[in-house]
């Protein structure tokens, strides 16, 4: 299947693009039943006679080109109508009846904060005229009316407020809310994609009252809430607090999104390593609800923790070197032993209400161990308590 993309060096398109290579290329297999053939990417800087070449040869059209912040108002009409006009009588020309589809907007329905806008109004002209093309010639027609889009490579400071505050939070940049409580619907460029992966196989979603078609994964949250998130993603690096981000959640995208904008200063950051003559201890993440990881390092022939804890538990994890850990329940004398090494990784439990430790049983290498916690350390309440496991 040839594809045309118009609009191919914008937001959706840029990412149209990237993911369609990938399936060309076998890379992603989410799609088995999809045959991507030549990918023919159109914009404002491609010369006018390829879009004769590229109608002539496509099995499926996307039109994502458009107008939506010109610098004259009648631009808008321009870009967003007149370009349709040529694409579909290029179409027409070649008597290619292939599937077309269209990147419309709800600005189109000219209600509430949207009547008298004159985006709005170019976007509807644009439908229009693709419905009066499908009556027409017969072609299949699928006509999206997107709310606000959010993802990676989206343009900062142009009229996505998710990009702006995005670029802005990840540089400390100052960003401008006027009104916390705006609502908005957001949808997400991956959300999007899959919903075109479908309508290329022709199986768009189709709303049953009307003509249009829609994706059915959106988001409704408010400026606010968005700003609150990302201000939280912003201090990760130093709180190392991992917000809840389920799977599918609207957190889980927006921080994709939050970390797309990171310059290069911001990738990488120190983390507090707390050293002693025993070698070191590093806190890595901590999480809401399901405890920190840490890794520690242990100097040759060292031995840490002989403590104990109430209700905390831990999962040791040598990565590197010989460990030798030992267990002993409170108030009993038998040791429960456990010989594990870098090179067979293994996670041992260390149980309530057992004293335990960790003894490097090298004398010339480190001893490196990923250790997970079921909760965040509390210095006002530890529940460690000192106890070694060989009285």
């Amino acid at each position: 299947m040839n594809i045309l993309i118009t609009g191919a060096k914008g937001f959706v398109g840029r990412n149209l693009v990237a993911n369609l290579q990938t399936i060309k290329e076998g890379k992603n297999r989410t799609c088995p039943n999809l045959s991507v053939g030549e990918i023919f990417e159109f914009d404002v800087d491609t010369p006018l006679e390829k879009l004769d070449e590229f109608c002539q040869k496509a099995d499926f059209v996307f039109n994502l080109a458009g107008v939506n912040r010109p610098q004259n108002p009648q631009e808008f009409m321009a870009g967003n109508f007149g370009f349709a006009s040529s694409l579909l009588d290029t179409l027409k020309k070649h008597h290619n009846k292939c599937p077309v589809m269209l990147s419309s907007s709800i600005q189109a329905t000219l209600e509430g904060r949207f009547a008298g806008s004159q985006y709005g109004k170019s976007k509807l002209a644009g439908e229009e005229l693709f419905f009066k093309y499908a009556q027409e010639t017969g072609a299949p027609v699928y006509v999206y009316r997107f709310p606000n889009l959010f993802g990676k490579w989206c343009r900062p400071n142009y009229n996505s407020a998710v990009a702006t505050f995005c670029h802005n939070i990840a540089r400390g940049l100052p960003i401008q809310v006027n009104d916390r409580k705006t609502e908005l619907e957001l949808l997400y460029i991956d959300d999007l994609l899959d919903e075109m992966y479908l309508a290329l196989q022709g199986k768009p979603h189709r709303c049953e009252n009307g003509p249009y078609c829609y994706v059915p994964v959106t988001h409704h949250t408010t400026l606010g809430e968005i700003v609150d998130l990302l201000q939280t993603f912003a201090a990760q690096p130093k709180t190392l607090v991992m917000p809840e981000i389920p799977a599918g959640s609207f957190a889980q995208k927006l921080y994709a999104t939050y970390l797309s904008y990171l310059p290069k200063e911001a990738v990488c950051f120190d983390l507090k390593q707390n050293t002693d003559a025993r070698g070191s201890f590093t806190e890595l993440l901590k999480t809401v609800n399901c405890g920190q990881f840490s890794v520690n390092i242990s100097k040759p022939g060292i031995t840490k923790g002989q403590h104990w804890h109430n209700t905390k538990w831990e999962f040791f994890i040598v990565v590197s070197g010989r460990a030798r850990i030992e267990q002993r329940q409170i108030g009993t004398d038998e040791i429960w032993t456990f010989d594990v090494c870098g090179g067979n990784p293994q996670a041992v439990h260390m149980l309530p209400g057992f004293t335990h430790n960790i003894i490097n049983l090298s004398q010339t290498e480190p001893l490196i161990t990923l250790m997970w916690a079921s909760e965040n350390f509390n210095p006002l309440r530890p529940d460690t308590f000192a106890e070694e496991v060989v009285k």
